[in-house]
């Protein structure tokens, strides 16, 4: 695991300043601390960080091909690396690393953009081939590692593994775009089809770039999609015995390290079975670490120790405290951009409780996406079965008019609070979704806002691009298109983006087995009723995990790895919640309503109504621009 910067020039091919790598890699250095290497030609520059991981002595970056034609660097871990170089050795290639990287630079020799679906793994990566004078970036297939990149006033394009990579070099405009505002308002992150400034991209999950010294910068080109539009026929107890397959290839391949390696526990389905299917593979007992929470209702330690127990690992565990709150700062400097998932804070305690003792952690992120596991993929089942008796034209008056009268009733028993569900029915599958999915509504959104602030934002909506993507994607059902949406649009922007910034804030690996583009491919074929069946979901990963996991770990209501803000605000954190409406950056901004903030800050302290997910984003959107320097 590493980072990565670079420098290309479109036009002409002037030289690069190695200064500037070594100020971009510096921005990054918690992505790799043992070692460092900079390479520059006419028109280009290279910047790389090393984590070690495999072939720990060997494989310095930037990497030349064996022939010297092709520098590369390389974030990530290519898991197929000796099979690909037994095939590449035996089509005349030779090597002289035992490591990944150089297998990625003979398959671009061989293969050129036609490596990637080879490439099984998680990576972001470049390629300059000094024969062809042109800049290869690609990133992996769901996401797991990223990449930004910006065109700057000098004709060059600087790209990064982190934005403050790319704030590092001097000719980087730090303009914030109101459509990233108004998009992170909605969803709690920014997503990666924008970024917090103008100017800057992310490069799509599952998309590579290629740049030509000479030509206009091109846009991105797809290389990777998953398709729910094909149903996979059999038996289920065969698509069992082949999920268990698919599921042990995943976990036995991330196992693959020449350092400590262990997993996150955190006691639900997903992690228990990466941590299980572990300890079946291992000779060692697996090191395991997991986090509490000082809230009884949110804790989930005792199952973690649960499990721990009956795989006999090597556990450890801590609890988070409201006083952790006190690391906001540090937060927001770990992701740039705003980010308001408020896990990100224990996930970041886990990985520093994982790097004690391992610099390679397994997680179980990603079962849910491709499963079905989410509570909000059974209500988006059930709600399009109403859809599709009920006519647009009767349920928008009748849902619509009974969701804008019904009481938003956080107080109540969940059964009882049908506002988010009536105005889901009065809407589209799509809007509907976006509406289940979204942390603010549009509707709050607007009350928040500006006069000004609501000029610059013109006609968008950040429902807009999540909404077009479930209508062009590849699928039968709204449940598909619901699960569609969440790994190409969710998991890149919220989930993967937490475990990577967390994770390499402290230099750790962290894997993600259930990822595996085969596994998640295998899911989105499964007929809807081994996804979710009698409103269970992850139906079939379950009932594959029975044979090692006991029921109270399989199917108790999932919980999540949430952090009591709520309570937070409404105790030590109280004078937070009720000063962030004056707040420096955000309210020299003018971009919002002041008055009506402070009024849902004490409506929140009061109990009468849980703003405390507003609450956190306004927090994590103030200290992001504090650091992007705007407002000051």
């Amino acid at each position: 695991m590493c980072g990565i910067a670079g420098i290309f020039h479109l036009t002409t091919p002037k030289p690069v300043d190695p200064a500037r790598l070594e100020r971009m890699c510096a921005a990054m250095a918690h992505r790799g601390p043992d070692g460092q290497g900079i390479w520059t030609a006419p028109g280009v520059g290279l910047g790389h960080l090393r984590l070690s991981i495999i072939d720990v002595a060997g494989s310095p970056q930037p990497m030349a091909a064996t022939d010297g034609r092709a520098m590369l660097v390389f974030n990530g871990e290519i898991y197929n690396f000796r099979e690909l170089r037994e095939e590449l050795r035996g089509a005349g290639a030779t090597f002289h690393t035992d490591g990944d990287s150089e297998v990625i630079l003979a398959a671009w020799q061989r293969w050129g953009p036609d490596c990637l679906p080879r490439l099984h793994g998680m990576f972001a990566f470049a390629i300059y081939d000094l024969d062809q004078r042109t800049l290869f970036l690609a990133r992996d297939r769901i996401g797991v590692k990223p990449l930004f990149y910006a065109p700057l006033s000098d004709g060059s394009i600087a790209f990064a593994s982190e934005l403050k990579g790319l704030t590092a070099h001097p000719l980087l405009r730090r303009e914030v775009d109101p459509l990233a505002v108004e998009d992170y308002l909605a969803w709690g992150y920014v997503p990666d089809h924008r970024s917090i400034l103008q100017g800057v991209h992310k490069l799509p999950a599952g998309h590579s770039l290629l740049l030509r010294h000479g030509a206009p910068l091109p846009a991105p080109s797809q290389w990777w999609d998953v398709s729910f539009a094909d149903r996979r026929a059999g038996r289920a107890a065969d698509l069992e015995a082949e999920l268990l397959h698919l599921l042990r290839q995943a976990v036995s391949s991330r196992m693959v390290a020449d350092v400590p390696l262990g997993a996150f526990l955190s006691g639900g389905v997903d992690s228990s079975s990466v941590v299980a299917l572990m300890a079946e593979i291992s000779g060692d007992p697996v090191k395991t670490c997991s986090i509490g929470f000082d809230v009884a209702a949110l804790d989930e330690s005792n199952y973690a120790a649960q499990v721990a127990r009956q795989f006999a690992t090597d556990h450890r565990a801590r609890n988070v405290s409201p006083d952790d709150f006190d690391h906001v700062d540090t937060l927001a400097a770990m992701f740039d951009e705003p980010f308001a998932d408020a896990s990100a804070l224990p996930t970041w305690r886990v990985c520093q409780l994982a790097r004690e003792s391992v610099t390679v952690a397994l997680s179980g992120d990603g079962a849910d996406e491709a499963f079905a596991g989410y509570r909000r993929h059974a209500f988006q089942h059930g709600e399009d079965r109403l859809r599709s008796v009920l006519p647009q034209a009767l349920r928008g008056p009748v849902f619509g008019a009974l969701g804008a009268i019904y009481p938003k009733a956080d107080w109540a028993p969940r059964p009882l609070r049908a506002k988010s569900t009536l105005l889901s029915l009065a809407a589209s599958s799509e809007a509907g979704y976006a509406r289940a999915i979204s942390v603010l509504p549009p509707e709050l959104r607007e009350s928040l806002y500006s006069p000004e602030f609501l000029r610059l934002r013109g006609d968008y909506r950040a429902e807009q691009p999540f909404e077009d993507l479930m209508r062009a994607a590849p699928a039968r059902s709204g449940l598909d298109r619901a699960q569609y949406a969440d790994i190409k649009f969710w998991l890149p922007g919220d989930i993967l983006t937490k475990v990577d910034r967390t994770s390499m804030a402290v230099s750790l690996e962290a894997r993600e087995p259930l990822l595996d583009h085969r596994l998640v491919e295998f899911a989105a074929s499964l007929p809807e009723s081994l996804r979710l069946k009698r409103g269970e979901g992850k139906w079939l990963l379950k009932k594959t995990m029975q044979r090692y996991l006991p029921d109270n770990i399989l199917y108790r209501q999932k919980q999540g790895f949430v952090t009591p803000i709520a309570q937070w605000f409404r105790g030590p954190l109280a004078e937070t919640a009720r000063s962030i409406a004056a707040s420096t950056a955000l309210g020299r901004t003018g971009w919002f309503d002041a008055r009506r903030i402070a009024g849902l800050a004490e409506a929140h302290i009061s109990g009468h109504s849980d703003h405390s997910r507003l609450l956190w984003q306004l927090v994590m959107l103030d200290r992001s621009l504090s650091r992007l320097g705007i407002g000051a």
